[in-house]
């Protein structure tokens, strides 16, 4: 049974009589939407395709969490912009787009996503939260939480390592409150209704107002409050998140109770996720602004059918990676693999349900293998009516129409994150390389240009000389001898051919490809020509590598000896918890399991990270620093971080197998 259908019948056996099951997911259009967050909506489209499959109704809901605040500046609007930093504070909706081409910020962002959506075939129904809060669809629910603040605030304080005052608690207010003059969240308030209907706020840009709840809607709960208000509001049955929203103190093992105990509704079935991987290098897709690795951004390497099955056939919580090296090749084959069983008949049930949840409706998978399209694809220049004579030639006699599609990924796959995969044949007789062959060696170059100067061989015939001119200028001893000899004849042939110890399939390329385009490079019976030595020295001249421009480097420290070093006490612990300080612009409060106990430091990484991206991970702690007093709070050791202008802060994390409390020696 596939994953998501377990989740479907669970979610049925909990409330078995509904007449629509709600799936539901959300994302804050704080950028574009990363890979990572397309986890969160793909999960619930599995659940709801499960549902359906029982017979039930099943919605997918998909919330724009737009009215949350605009907390840092991406990297990418940075990059075109100066000083957007002043709508730092406000609300995504509410904030102009920084490219120009949309009314808000968040709208930019938003449409982004939706489109790589379509794509999908994936159908949602869209909440967008600035026009439900600024609609007064929720002042009902805002006003019930306000009158249920001391509830709200000792179900928070319960997840909280530090002490709260009984000072903290009355000026606690679950919901903040948009400036009217400057729009920002930064504002206070200091005194509300005994009904809980109105407020007054004062905000740090010296404006101060009342506030009327029942027809004033510039305002927004808490987030901790907010996700099971709209649970309710929206009868959610089913919602994924990051695997740290499901910790012990993570967000929904908060807004679980506050469900239950303030509004009065089950928390919904909650499934947590692993983070997805990057793996191999990008290649020229990494500029110097980065690389926006969003779901529109894959598509121009995977089509919409392999970025589903990667996702369907991989549990929630385990990890898997994109690859933008020639492992994604090694994906194909195995997803064509697989939905070649599907659509035979021959696949087992598992496969089955894999392949059926990555299926678009209407788009339709021709399973040209997607190594052959960039092998023949780049000696051809990607021609599409070449390539369709390269596979008649070799038997598998694909049309145009069944491989331009994924021509168009193999080739951007090529150009822009593998050009070392690209096969052209050198515009130039390789001397350097002939030259230093032996005799024995260059005859059978010899022997194959002769060989194919015939007008009648066929593949097979081609297949079988290629294996037995080795041993028409060589005597072996054993087939491992032989082997060896067959291999290096190969190297011989491709280094010649197109600059490269490796290749395609030597009997299918050369069979393949235009035999007047690559026999003039096996033929050495003539002197190398000074057009041939002037093409050979540009070659080198473009391997010669570039000379990187050189960053200035800390001088290392003077030398210690091994006992200095084994007075820090270095050790893995864990993020249990990770929050914002009042009191302080810089830093974020941690909460770390250290193997032994919990402990509390106490690091200046807010401009870095959020809290949330912290929980669940592992990283090394120096655990016997002396504590200090920061900003009011008790730090217990400070964590291990690589800091430079390129990069800014990053903290080093740890593999999530080691253990906590392990020792770095």
């Amino acid at each position: 049974m596939h994953w998501s259908e377990k989740i479907a019948n669970e979610i049925v056996r909990r409330s078995p009589d509904k007449d629509e099951y709600v799936c539901a997911a959300g994302i804050s259009p704080s950028g574009s939407i990363h890979i990572g967050n397309f986890r969160d909506i793909v999960t619930s489209y599995f659940v709801c395709l499960s549902l359906r499959k029982l017979g039930k109704k099943a919605r997918l809901l998909f919330s724009w969490d737009e009215y949350d605040r605009l907390r840092k500046v991406p990297v990418n609007v940075a990059a075109i912009t100066e000083g957007f930093e002043k709508y730092i504070g406000m609300p995504y909706a509410e904030i102009p787009d920084p490219y120009g081409c949309h009314a808000t910020y968040a709208e930019h962002f938003e449409k982004e996503f939706e489109r790589s959506l379509k794509s999908f075939g994936i159908e949602v129904d869209f909440r967008h939260q600035a026009e439900m809060y600024k609609s007064g669809a929720y002042k009902d629910e805002i006003i019930h939480a306000l009158k249920h603040r001391s509830e709200i605030f000792d179900i928070l304080d319960s997840f909280r390592t530090q002490d709260s005052t009984e000072e903290q608690k009355l000026n606690y207010y679950p919901v903040g409150i948009y400036c009217e003059k400057c729009k920002k969240d930064t504002t206070t308030i200091t005194s509300l209704s005994d009904d809980c209907t109105k407020a007054h706020y004062t905000c740090a840009c010296g404006h101060e107002g009342d506030f009327d709840f029942t027809s004033e809607y510039n305002c927004k709960l808490a987030w901790k409050i907010d996700w099971p208000m709209r649970w309710k509001f929206e009868k959610v049955d089913f919602e994924p998140g990051g695997k740290d929203h499901a910790s012990p103190t993570g967000s929904y093992q908060t807004s679980r109770i506050i469900s239950e105990k303030i509004f009065n509704y089950p928390a919904p079935y909650f499934q947590g996720y692993e983070f997805i991987g990057i793996k191999g290098t990008t290649g020229k897709m990494s500029g110097s602004s980065g690389l926006n690795l969003t779901p529109e951004t894959l598509l121009k390497l995977y089509q919409p059918e392999v970025i589903l099955w990667l996702y369907s056939k991989t549990e929630p919580l385990h990890a898997f990676d994109f690859c933008f090296d020639d492992e994604i090749l090694r994906q194909y084959f195995e997803f064509d693999k697989s939905y070649t069983a599907v659509k035979n008949g021959t696949a087992d049930e598992r496969t089955q349900e894999i392949i059926n949840n990555a299926l678009v409706k209407g788009h339709e998978i021709n399973a040209v293998p997607m190594a052959q399209l960039v092998s023949f694809g780049s000696v051809v220049d990607f021609n599409p009516d070449m390539l369709e004579t390269i596979f008649e030639k070799i038997g598998t006699p694909y049309k145009k129409a069944d491989f331009e599609e994924r021509l168009a990924l193999a080739r951007y796959w090529a150009e822009q994150c593998s050009p070392e995969s690209l096969n052209h044949l050198l515009g130039y007789r390789n001397f350097e390389k002939y030259e230093a062959l032996s005799d024995s060696e260059k005859e059978q170059i010899s022997l194959l240009y002769n060989f194919l100067k015939q007008e009648n061989s066929d593949l097979d015939a081609l297949n079988t000389e290629l294996y037995a001119i080795p041993g028409k200028t060589m005597e072996f001893s054993d087939d491992k001898e032989r082997k060896k000899a067959q291999g290096v004849f190969f190297k011989n042939v491709y280094e010649l051919l197109i600059g490269k110890e490796k290749g395609p399939r030597l009997y299918l390329f050369l069979f393949a490809i235009n035999k007047n385009d690559y026999l003039p490079l096996l033929d050495f019976s003539t002197p190398q020509t000074e057009k041939e030595k002037a093409l050979f020295l540009e070659s080198q001249k473009r391997k010669e590598p570039q000379e990187e421009e050189k960053r200035e480097v800390e001088a290392i420290k003077p030398q210690i000896e091994i006992d200095d070093f084994d007075k820090l006490d270095l050790r893995v612990c864990r993020v249990v918890n990770c929050e914002e300080v009042k009191k302080s612009h810089s830093c974020l409060k941690l909460t770390l399991f250290d193997g032994i106990g919990e402990r509390v430091i106490m690091s200046s990484i807010k401009k870095e990270y959020t809290p949330e991206s912290l929980i669940g991970k592992k990283i090394i702690v120096v655990a016997n620093l002396k504590p200090a007093k920061l900003a009011g709070v008790k730090s217990e050791g400070m964590l291990i971080a690589a800091t430079a202008e390129e990069c800014g802060c990053k903290i080093i994390f740890v593999d999530d197998s080691v253990p906590e409390g392990t020792a770095i020696h």
